[in-house]
């Protein structure tokens, strides 16, 4: 595998967005969005196997996770992700291929579907559709804000999420987890995020987030597909028959067994769901400054 290049954007009110960058510099761009909680590292083995085709590849921070810097205000609406995300395709100067999980995938559809539009060349939607089961939601939500005042130790991280995950193998090194967490001064461990991004809402009506969605998803003028794991908590089968009816020219592919973290539960079966995808219609964009 090539190097791997460290760069950084700047978000829509000039916050520092930490992303990786990696491939031929003359390949097709690929932008790779993690879901919430995540850092850029859950896509380490895509964004390799991508490099190794060809393609120039860039995972990056959401704002209020991993490396990037946090919302000054503590507000997390996704809008300021949409305002970051047009404002790094204008950065990459050409329409890449989105491939968003989760809360990248929101923020990919409402960027890319509402005004003013940010270019793609096509969006992998990973897991995610404008309508998504609320009880899958709610259960996420419910385990990144019970766990948001850290750990004593990663055994005890580990350990929650045995509890959260329980279909996923044990791993036999905490390395791996090691690198989701940081040690706080008083020796606590804790997620690499905000943890005002898992603050309620007051004013958020799931049903009009949804409907908004959906309008902007049916905007998207670029080829979609949407990769779903058949045991996803977020997208039931009445949200996969909503999002066919929504977007009938948009191609679906279904990772058996897999949950909602697709890739981290089956990345070899998820690879080879969008690797044809993507090569079919990386670079066919026109340069985003015209």
């Amino acid at each position: 595998m090539g190097m791997i290049e460290r760069i950084s954007f700047r978000g829509h009110d000039g916050i520092s967005l930490a992303a990786d960058i990696r491939g031929p510099a003359d390949g097709a761009p690929v932008l790779l969005l993690h879901g919430g909680g995540q850092t850029r590292g859950a896509w380490g083995a895509t964004a390799d196997a991508l490099a190794r085709k060809g393609f120039r590849v860039t995972t990056m921070d959401l704002r209020g996770h991993g490396e990037s810097e946090w919302s000054p205000d503590g507000i997390y609406m996704l809008d300021r992700f949409a305002d970051d995300l047009r404002g790094v395709i204008a950065e990459i100067g050409e329409d890449p291929v989105l491939v968003g999980a989760s809360l990248g995938g929101l923020t990919s559809m409402l960027a890319c579907g509402e005004g003013p539009k940010a270019p793609l060349a096509a969006l992998v939607l990973v897991d995610i559709v404008p309508r998504i089961e609320r009880g899958g939601g709610d259960h996420v939500v419910g385990f990144m804000r019970g766990t948001k005042d850290g750990f004593d130790s990663l055994e005890d991280a580990a350990e929650a999420i045995a509890g959260y995950l329980p279909h996923r193998p044990r791993p036999k090194s905490l390395g791996g987890l090691a690198k989701n967490l940081r040690q706080g001064e008083d020796g606590r461990y804790y997620w690499r995020w905000d943890p005002e991004f898992v603050r309620p809402r007051e004013n958020w009506n799931p049903d009009e987030t949804s409907r908004r969605l959906g309008a902007a998803a049916q905007a998207i003028d670029a080829p979609i597909l949407m990769v779903r794991g058949t045991k996803s908590e977020i997208v039931s089968d009445e949200a996969l028959r909503h999002f066919r009816e929504l977007l009938p020219q948009a191609e679906v592919a279904e990772i058996p067994e897999a949950r909602h973290m697709v890739a981290g539960d089956d990345n070899d079966a998820f690879l080879g769901a969008i690797t044809d995808f993507v090569a079919r219609h990386a670079g066919r964009g026109e340069k985003a400054d015209g």
